[in-house]
């Protein structure tokens, strides 16, 4: 999955949130600027964290995936030959 605009999408959305209220309570322009630059680089912080942490839990599911896969292949390759629990059945 692609992540990678996750961060700049929400220094969007925040920008444009912090522009609305700042124009709403007549900030001056260095007020205005100010808490623009502050609420943009938060909300680059977070989405920084919040990607990181999606592509952490998608890999640990990938590697689950992988693990249950091997499992159920050496459970088939046992019937084969076979053998369940380790013993060898005789007919």
């Amino acid at each position: 999955m692609n992540r990678n605009s996750l961060p700049l999408i929400l220094m969007l959305v925040a920008g444009l949130i912090t522009c609305i209220i700042s124009v709403i309570r007549h900030f001056d322009v260095f007020h205005m600027l100010l808490a623009l630059l502050i609420c943009l680089l938060i909300a680059f912080i977070l989405g920084s964290i919040v990607k990181g942490m999606l592509n952490y839990f998608d890999r640990q599911n990938e590697q689950k995936s992988m693990e249950a896969g091997e499992v159920i292949e050496k459970e088939a390759d046992q019937g084969e030959n076979g053998k369940s629990d380790g013993t060898v059945k005789s007919e």
